[in-house]
């Protein structure tokens, strides 16, 4: 018998299966939801925030099936990034970055981020298209960037997002470029609101976008303590960190 197999699992092996029931319950709990809401539990998908975790994790988690992963800010991100690409250079991750962005760090963004899902802003718009146009001139990039529309309930400027009223027209502004997607809308429910109360409005902003725009039907909203209420009001990606990676 070898040393390890005395000692019993490695510290890897141990986060490995901490990660996958942890992974289990929170399917669970979105096909729980969606069924509630009489829908199918694979119209929602799943994005793990691993901001402020180690490339590591994101590597076991890519093990277990998951390609998309979220991150606050472009420095520890693109450091990630290029960290699992060594770690697992057969995964296919989807970048997103879920926090708000200044527009100077767009242009080191677009090298590895798949999506944007923090646009607020008509110049972060212009700032996001002209880096990505030049990302793809210059052989770095393949394809245009993802962006969601991240609506303000509340209309606190202090949270980031865009108020309401003012998300159709960014909406058509992303539709506009041509180094853009527009994949929809994504929204944090404040506190000073029930969750239901939330979702409900972004629902609603989100239908009117579609309207204008049928290819965009991302509605990301919900995490790990509101996630059920998000899946029942139409949430089409929910982002998970605490209830799946833990707390640190």
């Amino acid at each position: 018998m070898s040393a390890s197999s005395r000692s019993g699992p490695s510290d890897e092996e141990a986060r490995r299966a901490e990660l996958a029931d942890a992974l289990a319950a929170v399917r669970a709990r979105v096909a729980d939801a969606a069924r509630a809401a009489g829908r199918d539990p694979a119209e929602v998908g799943l994005l793990a925030v691993t901001k402020t975790w180690p490339a590591s994790d994101v590597a076991l988690l890519t093990d277990l099936g998951l390609d998309a992963f979220g991150e606050n800010k472009e420095q520890e991100g693109a450091a990630k990034a290029a960290e699992l690409a060594d770690l697992r250079p057969d995964a296919a991750p989807r970048w997103h970055v879920v926090g708000r962005l200044q527009r100077n760090k767009a242009r080191s963004l677009v090298r590895w981020a798949h999506a944007v899902d923090s646009v607020d802003s008509a110049r972060l718009v212009d700032a996001l298209e002209s880096a990505a146009a030049r990302a793809v001139d210059a052989g770095e990039r393949q394809g245009p960037l993802e962006v969601l529309v991240q609506v303000s309930v509340d209309a606190d400027p202090s949270r980031g997002g865009a108020p309401v009223a003012e998300v159709p027209g960014l909406a058509d502004r992303v539709a506009g470029c041509a180094h853009l997607h527009l994949g929809g809308v994504m929204t944090v429910a404040p506190q000073d609101v029930t969750p239901e109360e939330a979702f409900a409005t972004v629902s609603d902003v989100a239908a009117r976008v579609r309207a204008t725009h049928p290819r965009a039907t991302t509605l990301s909203a919900g995490m790990s303590g509101d996630l059920e209420a998000a899946v029942a009001y139409g949430s089409t990606c929910v982002r998970v960190g605490t209830a799946l990676l833990g707390r640190r």
